[in-house]
């Protein structure tokens, strides 16, 4: 298929804002979160189901979709996804009760499975010259990144003067626009030797992923000694080793498991986990410094955090040009390295800190996850025929929901751990208030509000002071992972052509080209 330029920038446009507004959609919840809690009192565990459920079924059907777009029209899916997106959306926004909230955002996040794979595939069908898809690769990469950091600022500017269900409504315009550009402008693909889609593996792929992403972030939550992270955890193992084993065995597999025996691939889709680990995990530390430790507003927090996603835009788009100048291997090394750099200075954050100099950790590590996931998506991309695109671009982002999952679970773990442990409470403080105030941050300046004078301003000042070293601890933790996996980027991605060929399948379905080792 070749399409005409303007088409294929026509189709740039449409999928960058597609992913926007699910990568919006991602972060925005967080700003809503007190609003929804005081209209509608759900119980802890309803309120953890609203944050959680999207996350789970999203991730949960990413390689199911992104297989379902390759036999059906990656257009076709989208442009049904979109739609289910916009209707999901105002169920989310009106919804009146918290069990109906909760089946809404399970349909946002069976839409949104539908829409990300589709996005990045249709990208990699149009745009068959190397050089100019990997340029759209980075540029959907930065838009993606932007996205994360837009969500808190749109969050909490329609806050102000709207209900919580708006940061949901807004998107229905968006994807009716969408719609209907897309219908004239998306040109339709689709793999010509699709094969039959194996109905064993579909529900394995999604019992085991939903049941890993459960067990991480109960664990992270409640604790790894809960019977039911421990059910989980067995569950996932059990369906993904059966899956795994079933793919070597299938003519038509889900996932091509022979892709991971690729330096290039395997590396990449490592790469891709271990940034958003990190990433993740230091945007959940920073929501509650900037408003619980600094006392800033949702607004005024989400733009406090806009500087990283807008360097991580302009990492995504200078990562094209500097591959063609020292190659993959480096560029991804450079841009962990970088991140790397960043999380060493989020660090040295204290209580006193200056923003000036938050600013420039967030410019650090922004342009570091910019080159990172710009190249490293491409790599992904190129190591598979264009026919396959949509299941290569779902393993991609089905490691970045896994690493985002990991990363709140383990130093999100260190940091509520060491939180827990190493909070010192002033003489006068009822016995049981005392859990509830090693409980979290939140959980301890609500109380500390409720005691007398000064051992309440004591609580809350120890309880503040406490957080920021913890934080500081998982952040350095961070910054080490990243660091070793810029020296494992090295050897993974090295020799891996700065051009990758094409590879292209044969009249039989078999893969004809192995893109170049080494050059």
């Amino acid at each position: 298929m070749t399409s005409s330029p303007p088409r294929k920038w026509g189709t740039m446009v449409i999928a960058c804002l597609a992913m926007l507004l699910l990568a919006i959609d991602l972060t925005v919840l967080h700003q809503a979160a007190p609003k929804l809690v005081e209209d509608m009192r759900p119980s802890a565990t309803q309120f953890l189901w609203i944050v959680d459920v999207y996350g789970f079924a999203l991730a949960g059907l990413l390689i199911t979709m992104g297989n379902l777009g390759d036999r059906i029209g990656r257009k076709r899916l989208l442009l049904i996804g979109m739609a289910a997106f916009a209707a999901a959306s105002a169920l989310t926004a009106y919804a009146p009760t918290p069990e109906l909230l909760i089946a809404a955002r399970v349909l946002l996040g069976v839409a949104g499975a539908t829409i990300m794979p589709s996005t990045l595939s249709m990208i990699r069908n149009v745009f068959t010259d190397p050089r100019e898809r990997a340029t759209a690769v980075g540029i959907w990469s930065s838009v993606s990144a932007l996205g994360f950091a837009l969500g808190p600022v749109i969050g909490g500017a329609l806050l102000n003067d709207f209900w919580w269900g708006s940061v949901f409504l807004v998107n229905v315009p968006i994807a009716v626009l969408i719609i209907i550009v897309g219908l004239i402008v998306l040109p339709e693909s689709r793999n010509p030797r699709p094969g039959r889609l194996d109905l064993v593996s579909v529900p394995l792929s999604i019992v085991g992923i939903i049941a890993a992403i459960y067990a991480l972030k109960t664990g992270a939550h409640d604790g790894i000694a809960q019977i039911d992270v421990w059910m989980a955890a067995a569950i996932a193992l059990v369906a993904l080793t059966v899956f795994t084993r079933r793919q070597t065995r299938l003519a038509e597999p889900l996932i091509d498991v022979r892709l991971f025996r690729h330096r290039a691939f395997s590396g990449a889709v490592g790469a891709n986990l271990i940034c958003i680990f990190s990433t993740l995990a230091a945007s959940l530390a920073f929501a509650q410094y900037f408003q619980l430790v600094l006392g800033w507003s949702p607004l005024v927090s989400g733009l406090a955090g806009l500087p990283g996603g807008v360097s991580a835009a302009l990492g995504g788009g200078l990562a094209g040009p500097l591959v063609g100048a020292v190659g993959r291997s480096r560029v991804v090394s450079l841009g962990l390295g970088l991140c790397a750099a960043g999380f060493l200075l989020y660090s040295r954050i204290e209580m006193d800190t200056s923003y000036a100099f938050m600013v420039l950790a967030m410019v650090v590590a922004g342009v570091g996850m910019g080159f990172t996931f710009a190249v490293t998506n491409d790599t992904i991309l190129a190591s598979v025929p264009k026919e396959r695109a949509g299941a290569a671009s779902a393993i991609a982002e089905t490691a970045q929901e896994m690493g985002g999952a990991l990363g709140i679970a383990v130093l999100g773990s260190v940091l509520n751990g060491t939180y827990r442990n190493n909070l010192e409470l002033p003489a006068g403080v009822p016995a049981e208030a005392a859990n509830q105030i090693r409980e979290s941050l939140g959980g301890a300046l609500e109380i500390a509000a409720t005691l007398p004078g000064k051992v309440g301003e004591a609580v809350a000042e120890s309880a503040r002071q406490t957080f920021v070293d913890s934080m500081q601890l998982s952040l350095m933790t961070g910054a080490v992972l990243l660091a070793l996996l810029a020296g494992a980027v090295l050897f993974a991605l090295r020799g891996v052509p700065k051009v990758i060929p094409e590879v292209i399948l044969d009249d039989e379905g078999h893969v004809q080209h192995e893109p170049a080792p080494v050059r």
